[in-house]
């Protein structure tokens, strides 16, 4: 089993942190949530004082429990959320809270950026070519990405930005916490939307694309692959970790990145999807393209030499403990009981109880929006086709249905771009634990969901893998013989009209809708 890898899996409901070997058993697991801090206008930020304590006391838990040694830890790599940024100083101080990936305060930034004289989709034509040409993308509008996180600080915090010493991502903040280095990795810094991409062995900052958005090379990390080795531990750190100095540090992936390691699907075309607070579906593909109507671009993979193709569900899990704690369990004059032991779980078992389709009940995830297929900060979550005899448990079954039915959206558009239909799709993510959502996602889908064993652990076991490629333990040609699988849910053919129907129904909310979303909350 030795040597072992700790992974840090910095997600937005919390940091969790694995002892997981070379060859991806886990070993000890330990989480510790983190506060995330909600303001009007779509403002989404996270204290890095609370990763970086949430971090420490879950090693310090494992440490304690003498699972392992601290001599078994050979390296820590980490994972974490892509596009959350964090100004630090020359100290590698942090001079605001982190904005994460669901702040859209700079989109009127990236807007007026991003805007010409002829617009397609709010883009101007000559504004937008050199970006799909040099990155296969460009920002999106929603103002979401990291570049519009900078912008945001330059117009709204002159006085932080002009201290800024670097913008990191948040696994690379976390990184400089461990190490003392600032670096980032090819990979992880493609959200601020300044590199070249065009040679995937050859990825670099683009004077041109800087230029344009008046951000200075300076202010930005040096770049290295995501399986080299940032540093060793520092002393401060391993101290605080319980960890022995001198431990290497991996330059590691964000989480869409490791998920994809870590769900095993690393070969060309082969499609997973993770199911957390948000969702995506990806695969490694072997060429650079753009599809600029439904947000998907060919981006750099964790895999050097390898793009993936990325699309992504703003909130999908994300539903679920919304419905709990803004709805059902809402404290005010009517509710004062707290929720149940397990409350996603009864969850699980209220949806096995009512009948596919939800007695008719649509649900739409777009709680904060959407980022694909469309690219919009005005969407809203909503129930449909309620009537006097629906009831509570109908809603909880339309919850997991509409993420469902959202995430067929978006395979429509990733098979289109990948050229070629994905039969069977390994699920991982905290959703993916609930057998009744697999057998929902394969119905809607249509597609064979394979349950990857311990699925909540796949960004952990990513950065594992990631760090074991670093250490020479395996190659990424190994790893699809490493992963293990729960159970294959394949389609219910009973139920392939009725989702079907729903699914062209669910559609039709949008393309109804859309315009109302804009007037209620542009």
């Amino acid at each position: 089993m030795k040597p072992y890898i700790l992974a840090i899996d910095h997600g937005t409901s919390g940091c969790k942190v694995a002892v997981i070997s070379v060859h991806g058993e886990v070993v000890d697991t330990a989480f510790e949530p983190t506060p995330l801090y909600l303001f009007p206008g779509g403002g989404a930020e996270q204290d890095t004082e609370d990763w970086w304590n949430g971090i420490v006391t879950a090693t310090r838990r494992i440490m304690s429990q003498g699972t392992v040694k601290p001599d078994d830890i050979a390296a820590v790599a980490v994972s974490s959320t892509f596009s959350t940024t964090v100004p630090v100083d020359k100290q590698g101080r942090a001079l605001m809270r982190a904005i994460t990936w669901m702040d859209s305060r700079g989109a009127p930034y990236i807007k007026e950026a991003m805007r010409g004289i002829v617009n397609i989709e709010g883009y101007g034509l000559g504004k937008i070519l050199p970006w799909i040409w040099k990155t296969a993308g460009g920002p999106q509008l929603s103002g979401k990405d990291d570049i519009a996180h900078v912008l945001l600080v330059r117009n709204q915090h002159p006085e932080i930005y002009e201290k800024t010493y670097k913008f990191l991502g948040s696994k690379d903040y976390l990184n400089l916490r461990l190490t003392g280095k600032f670096a980032a990795s090819y990979d992880s810094v493609m959200l601020f939307w300044i590199t070249d991409t065009r040679d995937i062995n050859q990825i670099h900052y683009d004077d041109g694309l800087m230029g344009r958005l008046k951000i200075e090379r300076e202010k930005l990390p040096d770049l290295i692959r995501a399986t080299d080795i940032v540093g060793t531990l520092s002393r401060e750190a391993a101290e605080a970790l319980g960890l022995k100095t001198g431990v290497k540090v991996v330059c590691g992936s964000p989480d869409h990145q490791s998920a994809l390691v870590g769900s095993g699907a690393v070969r060309d075309f082969e499609g997973h999807l993770y199911i957390g607070t948000s969702s995506w579906i990806e695969c490694i593909v072997p060429f650079k393209k753009t599809d600029m109507f439904h947000s998907i671009a060919s981006l750099p993979s964790a895999i050097p030499g390898k793009y993936q193709c990325i699309n992504e569900q703003d909130i999908a899990g994300g539903s679920l403990p919304f419905l709990l704690n803004n709805i059902m369990f809402y404290k005010n004059e009517l509710q004062q009981a707290p929720a149940p032991v397990d409350p996603y779980r009864k969850m699980d078992i209220i949806a096995a109880c009512v009948p596919a389709g939800s007695n008719g009940v649509l649900f739409t995830p777009w709680l904060n929006g959407e980022r694909s297929p469309v690219d919009t900060t005005t969407l809203r979550g909503g129930l449909y086709n309620i009537s006097v005899t629906t009831n509570s448990s109908d809603i909880v079954r339309a919850f997991f249905e509409g993420v469902a039915f959202n995430t067929r959206w978006n395979l429509r558009y990733t098979e289109k771009f990948a050229g070629r239909k994905f039969e069977t799709i390994n699920i991982v993510g905290g959703g993916a634990q609930s057998d009744v959502w697999c057998q929902i996602f394969a119905d809607v889908l249509q597609r064979n969901i394979r349950q990857v064993n311990e699925p909540i652990q796949a960004n952990s076991r990513g950065a594992a893998f990631i760090a074991a490629v670093a250490l020479g333990n395996i190659t990424f040609d190994d790893i699809p013989g490493l992963i293990r699988y729960t159970r294959t849910f394949s389609p219910d053919p009973k139920n392939s009209g009725l989702y079907d129907s729903l699914f062209g129904e669910f559609l039709n909310i949008y393309k109804n809708n859309k315009a109302m979303y804009r007037r209620l909350n542009g």
